[in-house]
């Protein structure tokens, strides 16, 4: 593995990239036009600011990088897995980015194997910088951040996302829904996933949980929670959250209450 300083400078390269892609996303924003979006697969939208961005990151990274491999959303270069790889979402928040909705980011990690070495998360609407890298802690807009000190479930406001396309395992997610929606402060959907988990990290959030995501939704905002004292797991507790399309996320004091909700009414079909 690269050594800290390396990636700290890796990292500032990525934040700058971010900068320029949410810049573009920004202007793009005040004239957009419905008539652009193009679908994917039910309620999975896709637009030219999508696949602009992306290119233009692509394009950047591979100067910083060029030994990286990439693994993009929207595929604008063929996805050839390497040792280090590029992990990009150019606009995590599409829908919200179409319906005039402020909350979008771009989302860039680093990774060697299943180990994220460098975390960007740049929420686009108000300028926010989240970063992190492998030992040196995570940031926003230059000043440190740590995951909340909230002990309880009960006290603690939560992120989740709805599903959209994958309802295999709605009945489970509504009784986890229903029991936190009984059992703590609230839950927000923002829509991002890199926002939530960039939210967590910050201590503004003390837990989120989502199915159905994909790595570039959650490689950024993994080690941002990591490095900002959190912890993060599959819904059985294990460490597939990258590619294994769940993710928990929490503060350390809680998370383990949190998990344990979400483990048994997940389990429930399992074990019936």
């Amino acid at each position: 593995m690269m050594k800290s300083d390396q990636l700290e400078l890796i990292c500032e390269e990525v934040r700058k990239c971010a900068t320029i892609a949410a810049d573009f996303i920004k202007a793009e924003s005040k004239s957009f036009r419905q008539e652009a979006v193009e679908y994917k697969g039910m309620n999975d939208l896709v637009s030219y600011v999508d696949k602009t961005s992306e290119k233009m990151i692509i394009d950047y990274l591979q100067k910083v990088l060029p030994e990286a491999g990439f693994i993009a959303e929207e595929n604008t270069i063929a996805s050839s897995r390497k040792t280090l790889n590029w992990i990009i979402d150019p606009l995590d928040g599409t829908t919200n980015f179409v319906h005039g909705v402020p909350c979008y980011c771009v989302s860039i990690a680093l990774a060697e194997g299943e180990e994220i070495l460098v975390g960007v998360v740049h929420e686009v609407n108000l300028n926010e910088s989240f970063y992190a890298w492998k030992n040196g802690g995570a940031w926003l807009n230059g000043k440190p951040i740590r995951v909340s000190e909230c002990p309880l479930l009960s006290q603690s406001l939560l992120a989740t996302g709805f599903p959209y396309h994958d309802y295999d395992r709605l009945e489970e997610y509504m009784k986890v829904f229903d029991e936190l929606m009984h059992g703590t402060h609230g839950l927000r959907r923002l829509g991002s996933a890199a926002a939530d988990l960039a939210y967590v990290a910050a201590g503004r959030f003390e837990g989120f949980y989502e199915y159905g995501l994909n790595s570039w939704d959650v490689a950024a905002g993994i080690l941002l929670v990591q490095e900002a004292g959190g912890k993060v797991s599959d819904f059985s507790g294990g460490n597939d959250h990258l590619f294994g399309k769940e993710i928990i996320s929490a503060n350390s004091k809680m998370f383990d209450e949190l998990a344990a909700v979400i483990y048994r009414n997940f389990s429930s079909r399992e074990s019936s």
